[in-house]
């Protein structure tokens, strides 16, 4: 008889440790655009009180979402073009104020001048990490936590309520 073998994974924060910090105009201009955290890190920083500092970015398909760090204006709100002139919501004078806080995403801590292949793929690893069952579930209890659907004007059941209450 075969033995099937479990894959284990290597977790996201060995696949893409943290870069040297830099304050390059590469680096900095990086911040223009919030990186992703993992669905752990914004379950932790939901808990520290960060949702209402929170946008929700849609995948091309709009078969998931991923949590990030709004862009300034765009709090508790979808990820929108009119706001990215605006920067991340954690910048101040050209600085994270997440940075060394435990709470900085793991794509604002891994792109660096120096890698940007790297970052495409740190990119779609973390969007992988958001399109499972802990992504979606992440989602809508953000969604609840900041009235989000009322404030966008949607109503949304989460497909296993929907189930729930199907005759």
């Amino acid at each position: 008889m075969a033995r099937t073998r479990k894959r284990i994974r290597t977790p996201l924060s060995e696949r893409f440790p943290p870069s040297a910090a830099c304050t390059c105009e590469t680096c900095v201009g990086y911040c223009q655009r919030p990186g992703w955290w993992t669905v752990d890190e914004a379950s932790r920083a939901i808990a520290a009180g960060y949702a209402p500092k929170m946008m929700l970015e849609m995948s091309p398909d709009r078969s998931y979402g991923v949590l990030s760090p709004a862009f300034r204006g765009c709090e508790v709100d979808f990820a929108r073009q009119i706001f990215v002139g605006q920067g991340c919501t954690f910048l101040e004078d050209q600085r994270c104020i997440l940075y060394g806080s435990g709470f900085q995403p793991i794509e604002c801590r891994h792109c660096h001048h120096a890698a940007p292949e790297s970052g495409r793929q740190c990119h779609q690893a973390v969007g992988e990490d958001w399109n499972s069952p802990q992504g979606r579930d992440l989602v809508v209890a953000w969604s609840k936590l900041t009235g989000f659907w009322e404030r966008t004007g949607r109503v949304v059941q989460h497909p296993r309520e929907q189930k729930k209450h199907s005759p």
